[in-house]
């Protein structure tokens, strides 16, 4: 029989990227007494990885737990941006409600959509909190009206319209559910999440079920399953059966070394676990995401929907350019297959396929974001390899026509750049779907348009909006091929010969167009060294020197004035690359080059792929 557990809550906090999620999790956390009263706390705490905290987002769902009143209440702070949405969907099927954040100033955001529709379609209660209500232009009344309006068309039932609104400023750690009364901590949110989330329920006598919603991976005990009991007791050594809906063949028996369950930003040993209690187990080898530990007498899997497929790929191989094997401690083709396999074991969004190249394997994810992430992760572990131009996954349909990953795209910029911002995206086969006021004297665009038309779109669009502009993305499904689109206009300038680039060689060059390195960096034949201001590539000689004459002394060199390089980061530089282009990744450097270095070799190449390209469209 039934029963729920009052003692716990599991809930989830969704929204938008950049809303205030994990900084309202360190609060949550500091509040119910988790850290020492001397114990100094780092800013965004659950932003465990190196990349996360620079760039202040999360990239993967995080597990925490805290007490308030003598109730347990385990907390999942997700991430906010598309590329990621994989992380969201699976994390939804642990908790019993979500916590919805939204920026009392921007209001909802495309993202804040996308999260809250899994979240209804799973008939989940939400409590909304409407935080940075001290942030200057907040204005917490109408985003109120706008999350409301947002439920409605979502098709929300009258149940989860009748949420509670909280007020919040997670930064100050306070929360109030009125605005005209005053708050110093954040007890409201607490007793909020308490009495509109409902406990977990269970049968705690019937056979155990564990539907693993996410991977954790350790060095020391390997993949870690994290799940929440459905039904029954689980125990350390019990035997349990592994089985999976989406694979009806899939039945193992397996034993549980060890169990733990989450107690602040712990992980705590337990002997057993019962109903309602999000647990993470240990010593199952080839566990997945979607796997339910059930007992053998009763193998019965829970129904879990599939991971979203990806949309973009891009080739990883080991680098073989003259100047590799320098910088990187792990330059092999072994050493680069290993760690695509073991991201993997943790990344359910990722695909990774052998090519017919022994030294070439192909990479698909949700998003640009979401491979530049990896690519960023190995290059720090002191891996050194190359990548090709992300390119998105096509599809055929019944009738054989040719079908491409569309997006929708929503942008935020002030008045006087919506024209230029129209035209560019336009250029890319996007098409205008709406245009409104949104806050804050800025214009809101909607746009659909095919996902490669955003490839290598948002360093344009940072420069067009001269910083100020906003853009979100959401995937919407395959559609027909939209026409072919030119990603660059300009050339590359591609170095001639091998040497160290040299001022007088780099002075001359410069009048071709925008350089990409300075004096004394070591350049290849083949090497991209800058971009022309036409649409053809130029070779030049950077490493030129001045003959000396009995006239002139080689010092007048130094009068020569070099403008500053650009100097590309690796988003930029993957934006940057052609499809005749790869980008060298090494722990310390960037470069740009083409695949086929020998200039003669590449004119031929070119001709034959223009006319392979023509006889595809045909």
């Amino acid at each position: 029989m039934k029963k729920s557990r009052e003692d716990i809550r599991n809930v989830a906090i969704i929204a938008h990227v950049d809303h205030g999620k994990t900084t309202l999790v360190d609060e949550l956390l500091k509040q119910s007494g988790v850290f020492r009263e001397n114990q100094e706390v780092q800013e965004r705490v659950m932003d465990s990885n190196a990349i996360e905290k620079e760039r202040g987002i999360t990239i993967l769902s995080k597990n925490t737990a805290v007490t308030y009143k003598g109730v347990k209440i385990n907390i999942i702070d997700t991430p906010g941006h598309a590329d990621f949405g994989g992380e969201v969907e699976r994390v939804l099927k642990m908790v019993n409600g979500v916590i919805l954040v939204v920026d009392a100033f921007e209001g909802p955001m495309p993202q804040t959509k996308f999260v809250l529709r899994k979240a209804l379609e799973l008939n989940l209660p939400a409590v909304v909190c409407i935080n940075k209500v001290d942030r200057p232009g907040a204005r917490p009344e109408h985003v109120v009206d706008e999350v409301l309006e947002l439920f409605m068309d979502l098709d929300a039932s009258d149940e989860q319209l009748d949420c509670p609104f909280i007020f919040a400023s997670a930064k100050n750690g306070t929360a109030t559910a009125n605005l005209t009364v005053k708050n110093k901590d954040m007890t409201p949110l607490f007793d909020a999440i308490l009495e509109h989330i409902p406990a977990p329920e269970g049968d705690p006598d019937a056979g155990a079920q564990v539907l693993i919603s996410t991977i954790d991976y350790n060095e020391y005990v390997g993949r870690i399953g994290i799940g929440k009991i459905d039904n029954g007791t689980i125990k350390v050594n019990q035997e349990v059966a592994i089985v999976n809906h989406h694979e009806p063949d899939k039945m193992r028996k397996v034993k549980i070394s060890k169990l733990y369950e989450f107690d602040g930003l712990n992980k705590v040993e337990v002997t057993s676990a019962t109903v309602g209690s999000i647990v993470a187990i240990s010593g199952i080898a080839d566990i997945h995401i979607g796997d339910t530990l059930c007992s053998p007498e009763n193998p019965e899997a829970i129904p879990f929907q599939k991971i979203s497929e990806p949309t973009i790929s891009m080739d990883f191989m080991v680098n073989d350019s003259p100047l590799a094997g320098q910088e990187g401690k792990f330059v092999t083709s072994r050493h680069i297959r290993d760690r695509l396999m073991r991201e993997l074991n943790t990344d359910v969004s990722l695909r990774v396929e052998e090519t017919d190249k022994t030294d070439s394997f192909k990479v698909s994810g949700r998003g640009e974001l979401h491979l530049s992430v990896l690519i960023e992760n190995m290059r720090r572990e002191g891996y050194e390899f190359a990548v090709s131009k992300a390119e998105v996954i096509y599809k055929k349909d019944e009738n054989g026509k040719l079908l491409e990953p569309m997006e929708d795209i929503y942008v935020d910029v002030p008045d006087e750049f919506s024209g230029t911002v129209i035209q560019k995206l336009s250029q890319r086969k996007g098409e205008l779907k709406s245009m409104g006021q949104a806050a804050g004297g800025y214009t809101r665009l909607e746009f659909s348009i095919p996902s490669r038309g955003l490839i290598g779109y948002r360093g344009d669009f940072m420069t067009d909006t001269k910083g100020n502009g906003i853009m979100n993305s959401e995937y919407a499904g395959y559609a027909p091929y939209k026409g072919e689109i030119q990603y660059r206009k300009q050339g590359s300038l591609i170095a001639f010969e091998a040497g160290e680039a040299i001022t007088y060689g780099l002075f001359n060059a410069q009048e071709r167009g925008t350089l990409f390195i300075k004096p004394g960096d070591k350049v290849y034949a083949g090497m991209v060294i800058g971009q022309t201001g036409k649409t053809e590539d130029v070779e030049v000689n950077v490493c030129k020197t001045k003959h000396l004459t009995n006239t002139r002394s080689s010092s007048s060199d130094e009068a020569l004035r070099l403008v500053p390089p650009k100097i590309m980061s690796l988003e930029q530089s993957m934006d940057f690359i052609d499809t005749d282009e790869l980008l060298e990744v090494t722990p310390n450097t960037l470069r740009i080059r083409k695949k086929i270095l020998d200039p003669t070799l590449r004119k031929r190449a070119s001709f034959a792929k223009k006319a392979a390209d023509a006889a595809l469209m045909q």
